[in-house]
């Protein structure tokens, strides 16, 4: 299933290969006060591909915070927060926000809470790794 998603404004885009193809797709609406406060709600696919592109860098804020593992990529124009990274043993991993996507059904996501306070480091980096889209690029100043 090839995914399509964006900022609100579209400064930050991506395009998600998902392979397989989904009956549905996993939603975790996040806990951590970050999340909560933006209303975080994130997919991943550890066989997915995933291509973002920033149109204006200048126009991108890098956000982290507790553990400063994870880097949330906001929008400076509309505050979208549409991926989040964490480079892990100097390889790039996300996860999407499914309140990005521009063309899969509300009804495919399959919404539930997730709670990682307590985890450790070192859990926290090697779910990631197990877990998160490991196939990432990111091209600055495409269309």
């Amino acid at each position: 299933m090839h995914i399509q998603g964006s900022c609100h404004c579209g400064n930050l885009s991506f395009q998600l290969d998902w392979e397989p193809e989904p009956a549905s797709i996993p939603a975790r609406a996040c806990g951590c006060t970050f999340c909560v406060k933006h209303g975080g709600v994130w997919t991943s696919n550890p066989f997915a591909a995933l291509v973002v592109t920033v149109r204006e860098p200048a126009l991108v804020s890098h956000y982290s915070f507790g553990t400063s593992t994870a880097v949330f990529h906001i929008c400076a124009r509309c505050g979208g927060v549409p991926v989040v990274t964490s480079e892990i043993d100097k390889h790039q991993y996300a996860v999407v926000s499914v309140n990005a996507f521009n063309n899969v059904p509300q009804s495919m996501l399959q919404r539930a809470g997730a709670d990682f306070e307590g985890e450790s480091v070192q859990a926290r980096l090697a779910r990631r790794k197990r877990g998160w889209i490991a196939d990432v690029r990111f091209i600055e100043g495409g269309v």
